[in-house]
């Protein structure tokens, strides 16, 4: 059943901030960068520059200028360099989130952290509250290995969280560095491909309780729903490797989506009297154009209804969890939804499973 038990007082969503780092390539020039490197491992590398152009992305941002990345062979080498990375762009974007609401971070009582790129103990969110200022008895909750799911997933725990607590504010910041994960030395064509397709980028959304988000604008949380797909640990992930993470990325992906999702949502939906017909706001995952085809295809979709998912992965590529909340952050900045509008936030991540969540304007 939907985790969501009292509807009469949903959490809100008071902000949304996106951050990616300052190095910004394009498409082309990766696959220039990358195809010296092919070239010697691998005798098609036609082949692999068409599986990099297949993924659609046009550029990315990267966590350190391009000539850097060659130097990082180790894992500590690229975790080293992902956890100095990390610190700075999540206080940046927790900076610009809270500036957004005229909160500051001592108004904060709970951090959620999420990423899949990294590790790091104390966790990135300890080390922000000391660049942050933070109170000392701000709750913490620090999530690793979700993926991409964990910007769905993050938010539905921090609403969870505010449901008990409504005279709280909590955050959800999401840091995912994929470009420090990057294992040249594989040329697996799922590597190839996750090579084209993921990016950098940082994002941070603020949640209130109902006491104190009662009369602010935004989506309320009316209800979330996890579901987890028995027997498919094997279609994403990492295996974790000596240089690293190494990534697990089945072509089964999209099957999956076509599978179950929309007998997952009809459910989602049915149990709060709704259809889809009755949401006018998608918010899915920029999972990869297959992915983004087979949601519009099972959920029949009107053309253009993922619009802001399809340019998302355009112009950044798939940053893992922050995906999803850069287009729900793109859908509140363009001031669309009217009250009483519904809209359905989602992602699908390693396990394998999927997270939705129901907004209400």
């Amino acid at each position: 059943m939907s985790s969501a038990s009292h509807q009469d007082s949903p959490p809100v969503i008071r902000a949304v901030a996106r951050l990616l780092p300052p190095h910004y390539v394009p498409q082309e020039q990766l696959i220039g960068a990358l195809r010296d490197l092919w070239a010697t491992r691998h005798f098609n590398i036609e082949r692999l520059e068409e599986l990099h152009r297949a993924v659609q992305v046009d550029g990315r941002y990267l966590a350190l200028p391009l000539e850097r990345y060659p130097s990082l062979v180790t894992f500590q080498q690229r975790n080293d360099a992902w956890s100095h990375a990390a610190v700075g762009l999540g206080e940046q974007v927790v900076r610009r989130a809270l500036d957004k609401t005229g909160l500051t971070p001592r108004d904060v009582d709970h951090v959620f952290f999420v990423t899949v790129t990294g590790i790091a103990t104390p966790s990135i969110d300890a080390r922000l509250m000391n660049r942050l200022g933070m109170r000392p008895d701000v709750k913490r909750t620090p999530i690793f290995g979700l993926g991409c799911v964990a910007g769905a997933a993050g938010t539905a725990r921090a609403s969870d969280y505010l449901r008990a607590w409504k005279g709280q504010t909590a955050l959800l910041v999401s840091v995912e560095l994929c470009s420090l994960t990057l294992q040249r030395e594989d040329l697996s064509i799922s590597n190839i491909i996750a090579s084209g397709l993921f990016g950098d980028g940082a994002a941070c959304v603020v949640l209130q309780g109902a006491e104190l988000g009662a009369e602010a604008p935004g989506p309320r949380i009316v209800a979330t729903r996890s579901v987890f797909y028995p027997d498919t640990e094997r279609l994403m992930g990492w295996d974790v490797v000596d240089s690293g993470f190494k990534v697990v990325l089945s072509a089964k992906v999209p099957q999956l989506v076509r599978e179950f999702i929309r007998r997952d949502v009809d459910g989602f939906l049915a149990a709060h009297g709704l259809t889809r017909e009755d949401v006018r706001h998608w918010v899915a995952h920029t999972g990869g154009p297959k992915v983004l085809m087979a949601f519009e295809e099972a959920l029949e979709l009107a053309p253009g209804m993922l619009e802001r998912s399809w340019a998302s992965l355009r112009e950044v590529g798939n940053l893992s969890s922050a995906s999803v909340l850069f287009v729900l952050g793109d859908m509140l900045e363009s001031g669309q939804a009217r009250p009483g509008d519904w809209g359905v936030l989602m992602a699908m991540g390693p396990g394998f499973c999927a997270e939705l969540v129901l907004l209400r304007w």
